[in-house]
C-alpha cells in the first residue's frame, strides 16, 4: 500500500514538473503594449471596429498596424492620448452616425393588418414581411433601440425611432439588427438624406406613402456635383461628392429628401 502511494506521488510530481516546463517552453509571449492599449479603450466591446471586443482591436492595432481611429467609440481626446503614448499618427477621423432612411411613420403609412405578436421588428417581419403597407418601411417595433449599446436611439412620435448623434458612436449594431436594412452609417457632417428605401416603381410607392421616393431623377439632374444617382428606382446620395447645397431638397416633388439643418433650425 505504501509502495503504491509512493509510486503515485512520484508520478504526480513528475507530471506536474513536466507541465510546468512545457508551459514555459510553449508559452505564447504577449506584447505588453496590447494590454496597455486596451486600458485606454472604452471597454464597450461593441464590435464596431470589426474585431472581437476591445482586446481584439488592441491586438490588431499593435500587431497589424490598424489605425486607432477605427474605434468608433473613442473620442478625440482619447485618440490623442493613445497616439501620444504609443507614438501613433492620429490621422483624420470622420465620425459616422446611424440614419434611418425612412420617413413613412404611422402618420403617413398605414398597416395592412393588426400585428399582435412579439414587439420586435424581426418577429414582425417573419409574417408577410411585416404589417406596414410599404414593404420597405420601418416597422417601428424598437429592435434597433434594444440593439443599441449606447442608448442612442429612442422611440419617435410617429413610430420612426430617433437617433441622438451625441450618443451614437457609429458601431453599426442597429444596422445589423434592422430586418428591413434601412439603417445606414453616414458622416455626421452630412445633413441631407434621402429618407426612403423603397425600390418599387413610382406608382406603387405613391399608393402607400406620400413622401416615398419615386425615382423620378429630378434630384440627380439638378445636382451640380453629380452626387446623386438613381439605383433601382431610388435616389442614392454619394456623400463623398455631396456639398450640402440643398438643391435636391427643393427640387424633390415628393419631399423625400430632407435637410436636417432646416429641421434643427425650426425646432
Amino acid at each position: 500500500m505504501l509502495y503504491a502511494l509512493l509510486v503515485l506521488g512520484a508520478l504526480g510530481l513528475g507530471a506536474s514538473l513536466g507541465l510546468g516546463i512545457a508551459s514555459k517552453k510553449l508559452a505564447v509571449k504577449t506584447d505588453p503594449r496590447i494590454e496597455k492599449l486596451a486600458e485606454f479603450l472604452p471597454g464597450a466591446n461593441c464590435g464596431g471596429c470589426g474585431y472581437a471586443g476591445c482586446g481584439g482591436f488592441a491586438e490588431a492595432v499593435i500587431n497589424d498596424g490598424i489605425a486607432v481611429t477605427k474605434c468608433p467609440v473613442c473620442d478625440v481626446s482619447t485618440i490623442e492620448n493613445i497616439c501620444k503614448e504609443f507614438g501613433f499618427e492620429a490621422g483624420a477621423r470622420v465620425k459616422m452616425v446611424a440614419r434611418i432612411l425612412c420617413a413613412g411613420g404611422d402618420n403617413r403609412v398605414g398597416r395592412g393588418f393588426g400585428y399582435k405578436g412579439v414587439t420586435d421588428c424581426k418577429a414582425a417581419a417573419l409574417i408577410c414581411g411585416g404589417d406596414k403597407n410599404c414593404p420597405y418601411g420601418c416597422l417601428g417595433y424598437d429592435t434597433c433601440i434594444k440593439a443599441c449599446p449606447f442608448d442612442a436611439i429612442s422611440s419617435g412620435p410617429s413610430g420612426i425611432p430617433v437617433i441622438d448623434d451625441s450618443k451614437c458612436t457609429g458601431c453599426g449594431s442597429c444596422v445589423e439588427a434592422c430586418p428591413k436594412n434601412i439603417i445606414r452609417l453616414v458622416p455626421e457632417s452630412k445633413k441631407i438624406h434621402v429618407l426612403c428605401s423603397s425600390r418599387d416603381r413610382g406608382k406603387a410607392v405613391r399608393s402607400v406613402c406620400p413622401v416615398g421616393c419615386v425615382g423620378c431623377g429630378l434630384c440627380a439632374q439638378v445636382c451640380p456635383f453629380e452626387a446623386i444617382e438613381i439605383v433601382n428606382n431610388l435616389a442614392v446620395i454619394d456623400y463623398s461628392k455631396c456639398k450640402q447645397c440643398g438643391l435636391c431638397v427643393t427640387k424633390c416633388p415628393q419631399k423625400s429628401i430632407k435637410d436636417e439643418r432646416a429641421v434643427e433650425a425650426a425646432a
